[in-house]
């Protein structure tokens, strides 16, 4: 911890000389009793974002000792539209921090800060590391700047909208040497684990084929699907700054909160939804998570038929690779994550995986072979890795190269033809159509504060 309280004192006292007050906990515990982490010694944190993901996520940073949440960030103070139609917004996470802290001191606490504009989280000296918990089309702008001023970052699957803005994000990462974390979780899950450390040992035979199944349709997770017409926009909510760097739209509850996702200008549908978990997955065991597909063929999708969605609802592709593996990604197959070898096969999916042969179930891998990372949990991973400067299980270079296949089967089902790809150069090969389509046209202010930022 010795790195970190040196850190935490600079911090502190640039805080103190800009005349900024932190907020602090004044109780026994926050003074390192009873086994608590003193506030000098915890890591400052905030989230840019505070929807459905933030919730779950508040929960579980939290109760970690190491971790004092001082701040929530976003553009909606609180309204319904999320989870089930639920409450959402700034103020709910703002409440939950804070009653958190107060039970467990025993008095009313009220230090977690509210911010509009994530910049104003990112200009922060006082906050150490922060969560990215936004719509896809918001992921890598807050994360170029939060790395750039030496933030380590937590940033929510799918990492990007793009293939180069994940590109991007990976680049800042690795320059400014901050820590990050993507949060495709299910790296942190032994089943998962498992499975893979069969697959890379060669339990199964030489690898042959990889079925990724992830659901299907347009849930409508927020009660707004039927609310298409456009309306005023809500008091308390800056929906200019929600679409901030996507296309013009005119306001309606159908566009926004948890069904954004349905909607290509903000996010990919199931594919790039799910497509930061499964296909994540399958790199792993394949152990192609720094490098990707050569081609991606017999793409195929229906799409939806809404005013507003228009992700794909059905869908099929197909992921070739150097070493003659071929990746399935669809809501065709199996739920999953299925490896095919010519001696047997292994699949994981939450809380289950299963092997055949039986035989597999009792094999050990040992020492000398492919062990592969082990976290049990990945938001303790985060911080672990903030304090021992390690990196995390879900690195940024990995997050990007696990989605890139995701937004290639879109691109390659919207042609409807097979594309061939260097996973070297990130580029289509001899197809000047498909890589127009890897970018998106941004609105400025964000289109010259993107550029401002690559590397």
């Amino acid at each position: 911890m010795k790195e970190l309280n040196r850190r935490s004192f600079i911090k502190l006292s640039t805080s103190i000389a800009a005349g900024i007050a932190l907020p602090t906990i004044i109780s026994s515990c926050a003074r390192g009793k009873s086994g608590h982490v003193a506030p000098s010694d915890r890591i400052n944190l905030a989230f840019i974002g505070s929807g459905n993901q933030a919730m779950n996520d508040i929960r579980d940073f939290v109760t970690d000792k190491r971790v004092q949440i001082t701040g929530i960030c976003d553009v909606n103070k609180q309204s319904t539209g999320y989870w089930d139609g639920k409450l959402g917004g700034r103020e709910i996470g703002i409440n939950l921090v804070n009653k958190y802290y107060s039970e467990l001191t025993g008095k009313k606490y009220t230090g977690c800060l509210g911010f509009e504009d994530f910049r104003d989280v990112i200009a922060r000296k006082d906050i150490d590391a922060v969560e990215v918990v936004l719509p896809d089309h918001w992921h890598s702008i807050p994360v170029l700047m939060a790395a750039k001023a030496g933030k380590d970052i937590y940033c929510q699957k799918p990492l990007s909208l793009t293939i180069p803005e994940g590109r991007a994000m990976a680049n800042a990462v690795k320059k400014y040497e901050v820590i990050f974390q993507t949060g495709s979780q299910q790296r942190s899950d032994e089943n998962f684990r498992r499975v893979c450390e069969l697959v890379r040992n060669g339990r199964i035979g030489k690898l042959l084929t990889v079925e990724c199944g992830l659901p299907s349709g347009t849930p409508d997770y927020g009660r707004t699907g039927q609310l298409t017409n456009t309306i005023p926009v809500p008091e308390g909510f800056d929906y200019n700054m929600w679409l901030g760097p996507a296309p013009e739209a005119p306001y309606c509850p159908a566009r926004t909160h948890v069904n954004f996702r349905w909607v290509l200008d903000y996010s990919g549908g199931q594919v790039t939804d799910w497509g930061g978990h499964h296909p994540d997955i399958a790199q792993w065991g394949m152990d192609t998570e720094y490098t990707g597909p050569v081609k991606i063929q017999n793409a195929k999708a229906e799409w939806a038929v809404h005013p507003i969605w228009n992700t794909a609802t059905q869908f099929y592709f197909e992921c070739l690779y150097a070493n003659g593996v071929k990746l399935i990604i669809s809501n065709k197959v199996r739920g999953g994550v299925t490896f095919i070898g010519t001696d047997g096969w292994a699949r994981a999916n939450r809380g289950n995986h299963q092997v055949f042969p039986e035989s597999l179930k009792e094999t050990v891998i040992a020492p000398t072979e492919i062990n592969l990372y082990k976290s049990d949990n990945h938001f303790r991973n985060f911080i672990d890795c903030v304090i021992s400067r390690k990196e995390t299980i879900a690195p940024a270079e990995i997050g990007h190269r696990s989605i890139t296949m995701s937004h290639l089967g879109n691109i390659a089902m919207k042609l409807q033809q097979d594309l061939d790809w260097n996973p070297t150069t990130e580029q289509f090969v001899n197809n000047d159509l498909a890589n127009s389509m890897l970018v998106r046209k941004m609105r400025e202010p964000w289109a010259t504060i993107y550029k401002e930022h690559l590397i």
